[in-house]
């Protein structure tokens, strides 16, 4: 590749795909740790939640949004959804010539790694649990004994900016009985929405047990990715550029998104 092509293929920018505002978690450790980085990130509002649909709908619902990520001109795609990566991760590596990052396997690898009574358990939405992507995805460590549990409410109360309240604290005790029950120490949040109610979490569960986020992993594998493939952008380079996109209600993800990512939103598109 001639030297100008391969500069401005490394300008080109990480895309990040959501069906919402949770993905904006896996953006902000993306933005920490590679902050002379474009991101273009696609929120499918107009079809989220993707939790309680049919895996067949959320696989051509993601690759619909993945495909214009592509013709967009993206370095990288970070799938940054559990739903839709637990649908259509093999599909996106095999359809798309740019390498593609997804949650599920970093979280992973921190839960064993964090667990020290072996009991970890996951809680996803009802896509992503009834997949059986994580228990797959937990096979190559046959030591841990593993407990899952749908929480499908949860990402409407982030999609509503709801935060904490007693409502969501009950809910909250109902999802996560199974987990106190097994004595888990370490949990998986296998929704990127799903930080953004650690402190309901956390209250039910006890310090004593290890919350994992996948942001902070995906974002690590983003890193040693683009330096592996030599994509990385130049530190000299001019002030990146973001562009946030929402298939619909773009005022509602706008005026959440500048709450959860903060002033790098200053604007929402549409596709």
């Amino acid at each position: 590749m001639p030297a100008a092509n391969a500069t401005a293929y490394a300008d080109a920018p990480i895309g990040v795909f959501d069906s919402g505002v949770g993905g904006l978690t896996v953006a902000r450790s993306i933005l920490d740790l590679l902050p002379h980085e474009p991101l273009y990130y696609v929120a499918d509002t107009a079809h989220h939640p993707y939790g309680p649909k049919p895996i067949a709908q959320v696989r051509s619902y993601a690759i619909e949004v993945l495909d214009h990520m592509v013709d967009q001109g993206v370095k990288m795609l970070v799938i940054a959804c559990n739903s839709a990566s637990a649908a259509m991760l093999r599909d996106a590596r095999e359809r798309y010539d740019v390498p593609v990052v997804e949650v599920i396997q970093p979280a992973v690898r921190k839960a064993v790694s964090a667990t020290r009574n072996g009991k970890v358990g996951v809680i996803g939405t009802y896509a992503t649990v009834t997949s059986m992507a994580y228990d797959d995805a937990f096979a190559a460590a046959p030591h841990i004994d593993l407990t899952t549990a749908a929480c499908p409410r949860f990402v409407e109360f982030v999609e509503a900016g709801v935060t904490m309240s007693d409502e969501l604290l009950e809910c909250a005790k109902e999802y996560l009985a199974p987990i106190v029950e097994r004595g888990c120490d370490t949990l998986v949040l296998g929704c990127t929405h799903y930080p953004y109610l650690a402190g309901p979490i956390s209250l039910v569960l006890g310090d004593d047990v290890v919350l994992v986020s996948s942001a902070d992993e995906t974002a690590r594998d983003v890193y040693r990715r683009l330096v592996r493939d030599s994509l990385t952008r130049a530190e000299s380079a001019p002030a990146p550029q973001h562009r946030f996109i929402a298939t619909a209600n773009l005022d509602q993800f706008y005026q959440l998104g500048r709450r959860f990512l903060g002033p790098e939103i200053r604007g929402v598109e549409t596709v």
